[in-house]
């Protein structure tokens, strides 16, 4: 693979010169090489040894084996750590090895990807790695901007326009316009393009999605750029069938990496908290050995000096001092086994099982897409069951992009509710077939509307349906093409407008062309053209537009379509009782979450009109305050109008997103949504998904637009919810410094509220003096939504909440511009949607929906963090048992560094007699079954707490440790004190001691394992049984005939393992020590379970009780709305499509021509819209009698 280049340094200004690879590369700009691999061949070995001993266990490892190459020292020989050793090193070297495989696979994956660069005149397929600043590329319909920022030169469009979908950079799913500047917009092959030579100097590489500054210098003239001119990495052509564009950033300095912020090595809590215990056990460690290497000093001193003719000191030990400081040494070698090196190999070898567990869950299979779930980390496992935020996108997140015409009401008559046989509400799986378009040739076969009665009205003649669709059919800004015969294509600004004008298409009033000055309909088979004389266009203080027309019968009329906020207070006041009705229909509408839009309509009379068309044009030729003067024009024009209806459109949420947070919210977690879509838009989405409901006490919106203002919005939030609960709370007291966890009385306040902020607001409320104010308000919530959020702000938003909260974070989107934040939190997750892979490549864990969140935090998660929880406490309770024995046993042999055990029993201790029973425990426990693990969210919250394994539970294990260790010496000494064999002779001696004390060990944490095991499997009773005949076997091998006449050295207690368990008395003493050991650790558990039992106790002893019973599903059903009412009102359209259509701009020459002709069959509409499939009506907006809920602050 091509090396990548390297980076230069900080630019101060790019410059850049088509087609001069030679002139480019002098400034040494990043290429579009991908390199994440860290290894080669030649380089693997001395790197990855020098990684790993930067873990301070390694080292601390490696320190003791140069200890135990030191005769005077070492009492053990130097197998007993090499071994394991070596063994840790190779398997995560091996581990290591196959993570870099994978990356080099993706990395030459990614870099071979062909693009189309024009390369001496000629377009060639070239890899994406070879791409470099001052290429020409050439991009095509639908294809995904996936190489570099281009500054666009020419597209197939009229004057250089082309359309692009920025989903992936800021979720909005709108299309947007970008045109090449006019010098360039005539090079539209590739001979001309060849010969373009023009340099572009420009700004230096930053994350400013929204701002391009530049100049091109071409044939001695200059020319603006701005990013109206640019294709930034991440955004979708759309509707342009090709367009060239030159690379101005390529690889990490596109404006998207820019804002995907720093790749972050991420280790969980318990890795940290590990860390921690492991530094303190070290310290434990070294003053076990500081206690017995005085005791050795003093021992030698009183003791041993009257000892020294047979048991003279060793070659260069000349003091009782020397002596201690020696056996210091020697018991740091010796009781290394409280840290083991096995733990941390352990610990990976579980969490890559619990990895391949996620990959191979078929419920988090997606078969519609064939992508399965997938852990692209093996490190994180358990803090998915410790998970207290989750920051979500919205755009493709939690829905999926299509729009459908729903429901409508026309007249006061609501459509779109199909009922059943007894006049009840038809459930989706109840309903009959969707109403039959056939009669219309050129509807969308993929539009589905089942309510038939909208349909007859249509055919009956109803007037006011007929002027519902030619309304949809005509205020717009969709342009339309037929490409061939019949076959109708929609181009669409937004899916809104797609939605309305197909629905509009498939009741017979079929859009079909549109020319600057008039717009064609086909109306029930008839051609009927209608002069366009204005374009009121759309923004978003408006929040509407209109358009005025002139029918062929010379009558000019006004149609309107807009927010039911809006449109109602603009009504004629002979409309108050319509207006009243289609309120109750909107408030129907808006609490089954769809996005509504009032439609109304005014006839002018031609002399208004003259005199207001005139002041319209002085207005937009204005020199100053053009904009506001159009304003004004535009109200007065829109008053006195006539109600005809409303609309609703739903914005279809991915499978299971109600259910899923209302779960996950049940567990005590809480969903904030960062999105970069407009706030009517993802308010409504909030509504859709249950995150906000008509029950809560109050969504406050914070919109200010400078900090006094953002500050004085926070403060009278919290002051409202304070005035409510001042029986909870008296007062509020704001710390400044925070440096723990942010706690406030404000989070424990009574009702629910959420909290809505824009981007602009959020900027302020990040800034340092403003940070803790608004994290305080916003935890006080139970829903938080941000729109309008850059992606870099999304990353500021989490690391706001980990800095104070100290709280698991996890952040889920599907685009690009969710990198930034999926790298911030602790946990990424990456939604595989239908275009573009960064989120998922960014990622932690990956799948294909929403929902799955569920399974992967309250089942996967949760049972990681058990198991992990469980393992630890049991590895440092089997350890501290068997380590602290040579601690007592120091006592009674002279403080000489004499083990108990014979040193092959402490090389095999951790890695064969007690490492696969506790592994099958960390692999495959469970403490209630998957689905009441989804049925009680509950379950979840001890890990949010950090219950299971914390230090308080560390030092109980290690307590329960020394208990045994404690028994297990002193109840074989006391007895072997006085114990005989069957023929009489003295049973103590060191090798039946150390047999005994070694077989009680093995049984006591065997039995210590199956009591700790919660989910027995074919693989626990294996390991653990198979384990202690693995001991005996070896045990009797190790002390057999055989072994001592091949290694007489090496193996010199023939038979002592066969002699001292063939002694009853031996027996007695290992069930004596077994039992009390055991019992107490059995009672107190009883006791606990009986007294105070937690709620997974509860749910298995629920679950045996109800073991023959069916589990009861509870079904969330569609609560009827009550109280007051909110707007429904959300359309994702941009301000300037108005003035464009206009202007002319965007037609072909083609399109101007047609403006009339005879009916033609027709079919279909934007491809995207065509994956839909189906809806249940069709629907309307709302009037605003009723206080709105939503206080706008």
């Amino acid at each position: 693979m091509e090396r990548c280049a390297a980076r230069p340094a900080a630019e101060e200004e790019r410059r850049v010169r088509a087609n001069a690879r030679e002139y480019n590369e002098k400034f040494q700009y990043a290429s579009n090489c991908i390199k994440t691999s860290k290894y080669n061949i030649v380089t693997f070995l001395p790197v990855n040894l020098f990684e790993q001993f930067q873990e301070v266990a390694n080292t601390y490892f490696l320190f003791l084996l140069i200890l135990q190459l030191i005769p005077q020292i070492s009492s053990l020989s130097w197998f007993t750590t090499i071994v394991p050793l070596v063994l840790v090193l190779t398997i995560t070297a091996v581990k290591d090895a196959t993570d870099d495989y994978f990356r080099h696979k993706s990395d030459n994956q990614v870099n071979n990807r062909q693009s189309q660069v024009l390369i001496g005149g000629v377009l060639r397929q070239e890899q994406w790695m070879n791409v470099r600043v001052g290429d020409i590329i050439k991009l095509e319909n639908n294809q995904f901007v996936a190489q570099a920022d281009l500054l666009l030169l020419s597209s197939s469009e009229p004057h250089g326009l082309c359309y692009i979908e920025t989903a992936e950079l800021d979720g909005e799913t709108n299309m947007k316009v970008r045109q090449a500047i006019p010098v360039t917009v005539e090079l539209g092959d590739t001979s001309q393009l060849a010969h373009f030579d023009g340099e572009v100097i420009c700004e230096p590489p930053n994350n400013k999605l929204d701002k391009f500054g530049g100049t091109l210098y071409w044939k001695e003239n200059k020319y603006p750029l701005s990013n109206q001119n640019m294709l930034l990495r991440g955004c979708v052509l759309r509707n342009t069938e090709w367009c060239f564009g030159l690379v101005i950033f390529a690889g990490p300095d596109t404006k998207l990496m820019q804002n995907s912020g720093r790749t972050k090595f991420k280790r969980t809590s318990i890795d940290r908290l590990m860390n921690t215990l492991v530094l303190w056990i070290f310290g434990f460690l070294v003053c076990m050995g500081v206690i017995l290497a005085i005791g050795n000093a003093i021992w030698e001193h009183e003791v041993g000096v009257c000892f020294q003719i047979y048991l003279p000191w060793d070659e260069g030990v000349h003091s009782a001092f020397f002596s201690g400081f020696l056996s210091f040494w020697s018991y740091i070698i010796i009781l290394n086994t409280v840290v083991p090196i096995s733990l941390y190999v352990s610990v990976e070898v579980i969490r890559l099982g619990h990895s391949y567990f996620i990959n191979w869950d078929k419920k988090m299979y997606c078969a519609k897409r064939r992508t399965p779930a997938e852990a692209r980390t093996t490190t994180l496992n358990e803090e998915l069951g410790q998970v207290e935020y989750i920051f979500s996108d919205k755009t493709g997140t939690l829905t999926q992009n299509i729009m459908v015409f729903s429901k409508c009401s026309v007249n006061g008559h609501s459509y779109g509710e199909v009922q059943d046989m007894l006049s009840h509400k038809a459930e989706l799986g109840e309903r009959s077939k969707p109403v039959d378009f056939s009669f219309n040739p050129l509807a969308d076969p993929r539009f589905q509307f089942w309510d038939p009665s909208l349909l007859e009205a249509v055919k009956l003649g109803d007037l006011h349906v007929h002027e519902f669709f030619r309304l949809l059919s005509l205020c717009h800004t969709v342009m339309s093409e037929e490409k061939s015969e019949g076959e109708l294509l929609y181009k669409a600004q937004s899916p809104d407008e797609g939605a309305l004008v197909t629905a509009a298409r498939n009741f017979g009033f079929v859009f079909r062309s549109r020319t600057p000055k008039t717009i064609t309909v086909q109306e029930l088979g008839q051609a009927v053209t209608y002069q366009l004389l204005a374009i009121l266009d759309f923004n978003n203080i408006r929040k509407r537009m209109s358009v005025i027309v002139r029918s062929p019968e010379g009558k000019i009329r006004l149609y309107c379509k807009g927010a039911d906020t809006i449109l109602l207070e603009r009504l004629h006041p002979v409309n108050q009782d319509l207006s009243s009705i289609t309120a109750d229909h909107l408030n129907e509408y808006a609490g089954e979450g769809l996005r509504t839009l009032v439609l109304a309509y005014k006839d002018l009379e031609e002399s208004y009109y003259r005199d207001w068309s005139e002041r319209l044009h002085r207005a937009g030729s204005a020199p100053e305050a053009r904009e506001d003067h159009l304003a004004r024009l535009y109200d007065e024009v829109e008053h006195d109008m006539m109600l005809l209806g409303a609309t609703a459109i739903e914005d279809k949420l991915q499978q299971g997103v109600p259910e899923t947070i209302a779960i996950l919210t049940l567990a005590n977690i809480k969903i904030w949504v960062l999105t970069g879509d407009k706030q009517e838009t993802a308010v409504n989405i909030g509504y859709s998904c249950k995150m906000l409901t008509d029950d809560m006490t109050e969504v406050f919106v914070v919109t200010g637009h400078t900090v006094l203002e953002v500050r004085e919005e926070l403060r009278k939030a919290r002051e409202k919810m304070m005035d409510a609960s001042r029986s909870v709370c008296n007062g509020f007291s704001y710390q400044k410094k925070l440096s723990s966890k942010l706690t406030s009385v404000l989070e424990a306040i009574a009702g629910e509220y959420a909290l809505v902020i824009n981007g602009h607001s959020l900027a302020h409320a990040l800034e340092a003096d403003m940070e803790v104010e608004f994290l305080e308000t916003a935890c006080a919530c139970k829903a938080v939504i941000c729109c309008r959020v850059t992606p870099l702000q999304k990353a500021q938003v989490v690391e706001l909440v980990k800095k104070y909260k100290k709280a698991v974070t996890l952040a889920i989107g599907d685009g690009a511009n969710d990198v930034s934040m999926i790298k911030t939190a602790h946990i990424g997750v990456g939604i595989s949607g239908q275009e573009g892979i960064q989120a998922v490549l960014a990622s932690d864990y990956s799948f294909s929906q929403f929902k799955f969140l569920q399974r992967l935090l309250l089942v996967h998660g949760r049972w990681s963090y058990l198991r992990m929880c469980k393992f630890l406490c049991y590895f440092f309770y089997k350890n501290f048992a068997f380590t602290m024995v040579h601690f007592w046993f120091g006592f009674f042999c002279g403080f000489s560094a004499q083990t108990v055990y014979d040193q092959y029993f402490i090389t095999l201790y951790n890695i064969v007699y007690t490492s696969l029973p506790v592994l099958a425990m960390g692999v495959f426990d469970q403490d209630v079954p998957e689905q009441r693990s989804m049925e009680y969210p509950k379950l979840y919250e001890p890990g949010q707490l950090n219950l299971l394994f914390n230090k308080r539970e560390f030092f109980i294990c290690i307590a329960q440790g020394i208990y045994t260790s404690i028994l297990m010496f002193f109840i074989p000494y006391g007895i072997f004190a006085d114990a005989t064999r069957d023929d009489g002779a003295q049973l103590a001696n060191y090798q039946s001691f150390a047999v005994t004390v070694a077989t009680s060990l093995v049984i006591v944490v065997s039995v210590q394992i199956g009591l700790d095991t919660g989910f027995w499997t074919a693989i626990n009773h294996f390991f653990i049984w198979g384990s202690l005949a693995a001991y005996f076997a070896i045990l009797f091998t190790m002390h057999s005939d055989g072994l001592f006449r091949m290694f007489p050295n090496q193996f010199r207690f023939v038979g002592n393992a066969q002699s001292t368990l063939a002694q009853p008395t031996v027996w007695l003493t290992i069930a004596l020590t077994t039992v009390v050991c055991i019992m107490p650790v059995v009672a107190f558990r009883f006791l606990k379970l009986d007294l105070k039992p937690e709620l997974s106790d509860t749910v298995r002893y629920t679950q045996l009780v109800r073991k023959k019973q069916k589990a009861q599903h509870r079904c969330m059903r569609h609560a009827g709305r009550v109280g007051s009412r909110r707007s429904g009102y959300a359309f994702s359209h941009q301000e300037g499509f108005g003035e464009l259509i206009m202007s002319g701009k965007n037609m072909r020459l083609s399109s101007l021509a047609l403006s009339s002709f005879a009916p033609r069959p027709s079919t279909s509409w934007i491809e995207s819209l065509r994956r839909k499939k189906g809806s249940e009506g069709s629907g309307a907006g709302s009037p605003g009698c009723a206080a709105d809920k939503t206080l706008r602050i």
